[in-house]
């Protein structure tokens, strides 16, 4: 691991080539969110623990997720077990969402959040059984003033 990486107790998964990134406490749906976003077709980056480093300087900064070595390509799922899935690989994360944090209007100011010196867009959540939905469409298309 690089000296200037993190890890972060938290689950990633990537589609279209961008990370979403839930961070949350224990039993918050992390890894539940990731599994209905895998389903919509996304790839699971971490889960449980994501290794998370900056790359790039000035307008060229991303903070790019991967998992750790003895968590690649694996996710928990309450109740079934510990499930095996095709792997990103280290992903531009464009998306952080707080799972502690409840969302509490219709329609949220922009919010963010810097990790490692890079400013991510948040989401708070969890916001209903739509979340995931939402979230794809994000992470495909971004989001609308």
């Amino acid at each position: 691991m690089a000296d200037d990486s993190i890890i972060l107790h938290g689950s990633a998964v990537a589609l279209g080539g961008k990370a979403l990134l839930a961070l949350g406490a224990s039993g918050s749906g992390k890894s539940a969110l990731c599994l209905a976003l895998m389903a919509s077709g996304a790839l699971l980056v971490a889960d449980d623990r994501v290794r998370l480093w900056r790359a790039g300087e000035g307008e060229g900064k991303r903070l790019l997720a991967d998992a750790p070595a003895p968590l690649h390509g694996r996710i928990e799922a309450r109740g079934v077990g510990l499930l095996c899935a095709a792997a990103a690989g280290p992903t531009p994360v464009a998306l952080i969402v707080d799972l502690d944090m409840a969302e509490d209007r219709r329609l949220p100011p922009w919010r963010s959040r810097e990790l490692l010196g890079v400013t991510l867009p948040l989401v708070l959540g969890p916001a209903g059984p739509h979340l995931h939905a939402a979230l794809r469409q994000y992470l495909l298309a971004g989001r609308a003033d």
